[in-house]
């Protein structure tokens, strides 16, 4: 394995951690500035927010740089970001480390992808991807209940300390790690918006956006299930979240395997599976037994998905994935504002604490839908992603780096 992409997965963990992590600490931290939980609350949607503009916009203003440079600069916004919030003497204050840190999240991820393929050889690029992500769904698995501990034990800045220290880390080993023969300029801007004329980009974009979206429309409220409908003491949901982390650990790792070598299908199973765990989960949610193997199954055919997704995108804009790569960043926190929003209207109108679960089976059967449409219609042009491709840009590697 390429020491590039252990370096990679630290930085997806640190910002994995400082999305999901804040979570756990809202009490503390809407105490701390004396505002309303609904107040505190835009420290998450305007974080998810800002991770969606990030994800375009500043993926549009560095495409013409070399991409080693680049996430280097990125995750120095991640460190300011989290400093600010670390030493925030105010709600704006507070705010605003939060915004700067999101600007980092979705051009390091799609950049990092097109990186991280480039590591390895053409049959191994989605197992690439999927180690990078593995950051990601590491700070759910470890750190966001040790984060949380740490913050709830030493007070909620300690948090951000940490995360902070982590991100410096990250910024050392991609600096030593990674060889800047694998992260050359980009196409610039005019041919990176020509990938966004295949309508396979598109339509892979939407299956993100709604294969995510329902997981995560399931997920956002599961301490309102798990309480509510499960019985569980609230003292167990942290514990039990970690059920889906590992859970998300290891379907995004046999998810980037299996989609190395069947991409399409690969993704149709995952949704098709995910459709299933979340009626199932629907309807036994009243049952603890249930719910914990709920909880893990949903996590990992939910998260099976997302290398195949972030590789489809890849391989549809292969001669200009940079953007695209990004915008399906973006597509991944749209999806899991899409999945919120509906689990909230479907508790709002009375349905109970297990509509969310089922308006997330709802959202994910559309996506389902569209990757089925999708595969379709690029057999039917000969343009399929079923084999491991070469087309995903692949710079020249430094020696040594297989």
């Amino acid at each position: 394995m390429p020491a590039g992409l252990i370096a990679l997965a630290l930085g997806g963990f640190g910002i994995g951690l400082t999305e999901f992590v804040i979570m756990g600490l809202l009490p503390e931290v809407a105490a701390d500035f004396n505002v309303s939980e609904a107040s505190a609350g835009w420290f998450i949607s305007g974080y998810a927010l800002s991770v969606t503009v990030g994800a375009l916009l500043v993926t549009a203003a560095v495409t013409r740089l070399p991409r080693k440079p680049v996430l280097l600069g990125l995750l120095v916004l991640f460190i300011v970001g989290n400093l600010l919030s670390a030493i925030a003497d105010s709600y704006p204050a507070m705010l605003l480390g939060r915004i700067i840190a999101a600007l980092c999240h979705g051009a390091f991820f799609g950049i990092g992808s097109v990186v991280a393929a480039s590591l390895v050889p053409a049959h191994k690029k989605a197992g690439a991807i999927a180690i990078m992500f593995t950051g990601l769904t590491a700070a759910n698995v470890l750190g966001v209940p040790f984060g949380t501990l740490l913050g709830q034990s030493h007070g909620w800045r300690s948090t951000f300390w940490a995360i902070t220290a982590i991100g410096v880390v990250a910024l050392l080993g991609i600096a030593f790690l990674v060889p800047r023969s694998s992260a050359e300029p980009g196409r610039g801007l005019r041919s990176e918006l020509g990938a966004f004329k295949s309508e396979q980009v598109w339509l892979s974009i939407l299956v993100t956006i709604l294969g995510y979206g329902g997981m995560f429309g399931a997920f956002t409220y599961i301490a309102f299930t798990l309480t509510e409908v499960s019985g569980f003491d609230s003292g167990a949901v942290p514990w039990l979240l970690v059920t889906f982390g590992v859970g998300l650990f290891v379907g995004n790792f046999v998810g980037g395997k299996a989609a190395d070598k069947a991409l399409d299908k690969t993704l149709i199973t995952a949704l098709l599976a995910l459709v299933a765990v979340l009626v199932f989960f629907g309807l036994t949610a009243s049952s603890p037994v249930a719910t914990v193997f709920s909880l893990a199954l949903m996590g990992g055919v939910g998260f099976a998905a997302v290398p195949g997704m972030q590789m489809r995108v890849m391989h549809f804009a292969a001669s200009a994935p940079t953007l695209a790569s990004g915008a399906n960043i973006g597509a991944f926190n749209l999806g899991n504002a899409l999945g919120a929003w509906l689990g909230g209207v479907t508790i709002t109108l009375g349905l109970g604490y297990t509509s969310p679960i089922w308006a997330g089976a709802g959202i994910t059967v559309a996506g389902l839908l569209v990757m089925l449409a999708a595969a379709a219609a690029a057999r039917r042009r000969g343009a399929g992603a079923e084999e491991p491709t070469a087309d995903v840009e692949r710079e020249p590697q430094a020696a040594g780096v297989a």
